[in-house]
């Protein structure tokens, strides 16, 4: 059902990107493949849609990216390695990466998550939270990293989202 339903879109999303058919068609195939073949690691509270969206945008800067037929001034000109903004699935990936990113914050312990707020929010450097908590730089530094581990366990799953987000950021 979830084939039947998304199939067409999302090969129009692909063709968007490689510009023939056949091989958006086969990209989608193999997203959906991909999606059924992580199956059980797949947390399914999530809109599977944005899943296999993102599945495919990756799929299809990687054939582009692998089988140049496309010259990059050309791909840069069309804007087709950067994630279109207003792509109602991206935006949807967005508002949950950002909840998500607010609800792992929220489970940092109460000075881990003050630390991590004013380096990483207010751009304090590791001395000057170190004087205005007047505690020792060490302790911003172990702070700091707690936080770092606590949001890579937690935000592991949207590891492929940055991928994206920073080759989009690199390409501009």
């Amino acid at each position: 059902m979830l084939f039947k339903n998304h199939f067409a879109g999302l090969c129009f999303f692909a063709q968007k990107y490689v510009k023939d058919v056949e091989t958006a068609k086969e990209i989608v195939q193999n997203a959906f493949i991909s999606l059924w073949e992580k199956r059980d690691t797949i947390d399914m509270s999530r809109p599977v849609k944005s899943y296999l969206t993102m599945v495919i945008h990756n799929k299809c800067t990687n054939y582009l990216r692998d089988n140049r037929k496309f010259d990059k001034y050309i791909l840069d000109i069309e804007n087709l390695l950067d994630v279109p903004e207003n792509d109602g699935a991206d935006s949807l990936v967005e508002d949950e990466l950002k909840l998500k990113i607010d609800a792992s914050i929220a489970e940092l312990p109460e000075k881990c998550r003050e630390i991590f707020v004013m380096n990483r929010y207010e751009n304090l450097k590791y001395k000057e939270i170190a004087d205005k908590l007047q505690i020792s730089v060490k302790t911003v530094e172990t702070q700091i990293s707690k936080a770092l581990q606590h949001m890579r366990l937690r935000l592991a799953e949207f590891i492929p989202v940055f991928l994206v987000l920073i080759g989009s950021f690199l390409s501009k």
